[in-house]
């Protein structure tokens, strides 16, 4: 019989860990077709923007998921919901290996990026479960996993991709969405919904926590600036790579997400130290070092070593200023963890679909100095909302 879990009540290893792992694999998804842009469009025979509209149709997709899905966490048992999106993304996988459209291929993205908001119902669950003293350092953990997943992603899908072909991709991908589903069947116990209500008074429910809590817009907004910054090297990555002096296929553009190990690791430091530091001052802090990794990408954009050291800078950056807001917002209204959490990533998703469109279109325009342009802007915006809210 599966333990039930109360709120503070402690969570058990082996379900944190489940947490973890599956968050990382399912999030994957979402990151797997950015070593892959440059063979999807040369198969396809389509140009460098209508492939990186891939990637961002993704973070759209994500985006929507976390809006209109994760709330559904306050109303209905969790697994069932976790287990509906794992059915979607296997659909959407085997979509995305045998389409030869570039449309069908948008639509199916649409889909991957909705359902594969699960590792944010997972976060929530870390957060409310566990008992005080250690909710900061386990919601670290599930983000470690999660930033894992999305490393390994671009390093398996980058080989892969070389090796067997992008198509091949999607299809082990379908598979391991299958084996994730057995997983959270059997692991993860039923979680009692907290909201009592209709959907439509649990949409509504969004724009009252939003008007509350000032804190929780300040959180999400910068956030999401940051994230447009990291997501606006990301997408344009593997045409910058790709192109000179560096010429590189895609498994060495995948290699390059080991870099971002570091940030990995910092997730569950930031987890632990966040009352200790102070959320403001994590702010500072990443902000300070994803500004320095768009000087090594600009100045030292002709040097691999300079742009695995602004990889390595703007992972742990980011590391610094997402977990800290997140980490935060749980606080303000444990019994809307998934509202809360849903209003945080959505507009956290929505600023790195902003970021990938606009150095999409600068890359278009202006080239890697474009890109590093409108992505260090994005960044001085966020550290700008510090320093005037002083929050």
């Amino acid at each position: 019989m599966k333990q039930e879990l109360k709120e503070n009540g402690g969570l058990p290893a082996h379900i944190l860990w489940t947490l973890a792992i599956v968050a990382g694999v399912s999030v994957a998804n979402i990151y797997y077709n950015q070593p892959l842009l440059n063979l999807i469009r040369q198969e396809l025979g389509i140009t460098e923007f209508s492939a990186n509209l891939i990637a961002m149709i993704t973070q759209v997709g994500y985006a929507l998921g976390l809006l209109f899905i994760i709330p559904l966490g306050d109303l209905y048992p969790r697994k069932k919901i976790i287990l509906a999106n794992f059915t979607l993304l296997i659909c959407s996988m085997l979509t995305m290996a045998v389409s030869k459209d570039i449309h069908v291929i948008w639509a199916a993205s649409l889909l991957t990026g909705i359902g594969s908001m699960i590792p944010q119902i997972f976060v929530p669950i870390a957060s409310v479960f566990s008992r005080p003293e250690n909710k900061g350092r386990n919601v670290g953990i599930v983000i470690s996993g999660l930033l894992t997943g999305i490393l390994a992603s671009r390093v398996v899908s980058g080989y892969i991709g070389e090796l067997l072909g992008w198509r091949e991709m999607y299809y082990i991908a379908a598979g391991m969405m299958v084996v994730c589903a057995v997983v959270v069947l059997k692991v993860l116990p039923d979680i009692r919904p907290t909201f009592s209500g209709r959907y439509s008074d649990l949409m509504k429910s969004l724009f009252q926590l939003v008007r509350d809590y000032p804190e929780l817009r300040i959180y999400s907004i910068r956030s999401a600036l940051a994230f447009g910054s990291m997501l606006g090297m990301w997408s344009c990555l593997a045409f910058k790579m790709g192109s000179a002096p560096f010429y590189a296929d895609s498994d060495v553009i995948g290699f390059l997400g080991l870099c971002g190990v570091a940030g990995a690791l910092t997730a569950s430091f930031v987890g632990s130290w966040v009352k200790k530091v102070g959320v403001r001052n994590f702010n500072y802090i990443g902000c300070g070092l994803i500004l320095l990794s768009w000087c090594c990408f600009y100045f030292g954009q002709n040097s691999f070593a300079a742009i695995v050291a602004g990889i390595l800078l703007i992972d742990i950056g980011m590391q610094c200023i997402q977990l800290s807001n997140q980490t935060s917002i749980f606080h303000l209204c444990p019994s809307a963890s998934n509202r809360l959490n849903t209003i945080f990533m959505t507009t956290y998703f929505i600023g790195g679909s902003l970021g990938t469109f606009l150095a999409g279109s600068c890359w278009e325009l202006w080239g890697w100095g474009g890109v590093s342009a409108v992505a260090s802007l994005l960044t001085l915006i966020s550290l700008g909302i510090t320093v005037v809210t002083q929050k």
